[in-house]
Parts: C-alpha cells; sequence; structure tokens
C-alpha cells in the first residue's frame, strides 16, 4: 500500500490533519493537470476544489484497490472531462507566463536568443496539446508526464490498456505531424519508462474521444 493510500484510508479513521497532508501534496500538481486539461485557471481552482471535497465526502467509503494518486486523477479527469463538454467550453488556451511549461525546453544558461526560442516552441506545444481530442490529451499526460503507467490511464480513463496505448500513440504521432521541428527532441512529451516497456499500439485502431 502507498503512503498516500494510508493517509486516506487514516483520514477515513478521523484523522483529519492526513487529508491536509494529501491536499498539501497533491494540490499543486493536479490544479496543473486540470489546467492543462480545461486551459482556464479560474474553472481549474474550481474543479480542484470539487475534486477534494468528494475525496472528503468519501473517506469512509475509500478502498486502497490501487494507488490513491489514481483515485484521485479519477475523480479529477472525470470532472474535467465533464466540463469539457459544456456548450460554453469553447475557450482560447491562454496559459501565463509563470505556468510550468509540459516539459523542459531548455537547460540553465541557455543564450537570451536560445530562451525565446523556447519559450516560443513551449507555446506552440500548448497550443496544440490543447486541440488534441480530450481523451488523447489526458492519456498523453498522464503517460508522459505524469508518469502513470498504461494499466493506471486505463484505469483513469475506465477503458482497456490496448486503447489507452492507441490513445497515446495517436496523440504523439498528431503533435510530431504539427510541430516537426519538436518532434523527438526536448520539446515533445516522451514517454515513461514504464509505457515504453509496454511498447506502441496496432495500427488500425480507430481514434476514440
Amino acid at each position: 500500500m502507498d503512503e498516500d493510500a494510508e493517509l486516506m484510508l487514516a483520514f477515513g479513521r478521523g484523522d483529519e490533519a492526513a487529508f491536509d497532508r494529501l491536499f498539501a501534496r497533491w494540490g499543486s500538481r493536479l490544479l496543473g493537470y486540470l489546467q492543462r486539461m480545461v486551459s482556464d485557471a479560474a474553472t481549474a481552482e474550481e474543479l480542484l476544489q470539487e475534486t477534494f471535497l468528494r475525496v472528503h465526502r468519501a473517506r469512509t467509503r475509500y478502498r486502497a484497490d490501487s494507488r490513491f494518486s489514481t483515485w484521485l486523477y479519477r475523480i479529477g479527469t472525470n470532472l474535467a472531462l465533464n466540463e469539457l463538454r459544456r456548450p460554453r467550453r469553447q475557450r482560447p488556451h491562454a496559459s501565463r507566463d509563470d505556468e510550468a511549461s509540459p516539459v523542459a525546453l531548455h537547460a540553465a544558461g541557455s543564450a537570451p536568443d536560445q530562451l525565446a526560442q523556447a519559450r516560443q516552441g513551449a507555446a506552440e506545444l500548448e497550443r496544440e496539446l490543447a486541440r488534441l481530442p480530450e481523451r488523447q490529451r489526458v492519456a498523453l499526460w498522464l503517460a508522459a508526464v505524469e508518469g502513470f503507467s498504461y494499466a493506471e490511464v486505463a484505469e483513469t480513463l475506465a477503458t482497456t490498456e490496448k486503447w489507452v496505448k492507441s490513445l497515446v500513440h495517436r496523440a504523439r504521432s498528431t503533435l510530431a505531424e504539427r510541430l516537426p521541428a519538436w518532434s523527438g527532441s526536448d520539446g515533445a512529451p516522451r514517454p515513461t519508462r514504464a509505457s515504453q516497456r509496454q511498447g506502441d499500439p496496432e495500427e488500425g485502431e480507430r481514434q476514440r474521444r
């Protein structure tokens, strides 16, 4: 059992401090993920609050059947996907300069022109990530940035590992086509070791949104 699951079980037994520790450990990270999903900081804050409200309400029903992070991100992902299906959700993506980019695009000590180019590349990557179908974006982000295994991504999206491989493969292929200058470089999300071990998806599977 992971430490976060133990904290959640302790919270279920009445340890309020355990809930505070879970929020401190996961609040900022989950907020960044939600911001990437809904492209709106205020909405992401609301979704974060709703996510942890549901965690609080589920304290006595929680069962450590999987990693706490998988369970937490499943709640947040479902809320984000529901939000994105709302008709009013046709908003342009707006990133703040102080937001972390999806990946490290430059090394410390880079020349100003290199930093400017890296910032431009990060902005382009952000825009293309926002254009991906929602489930592709979720699958790619969880596998390539959050470090989830394909099995954990599948649990988060309530689908199969095979389908997750297809979603990730299609997302990466789309980014490579739209951003050839960043394909295979530090400017494109790379798979984690866990996802690399599981291989590429079979050709011919249809895109699932």
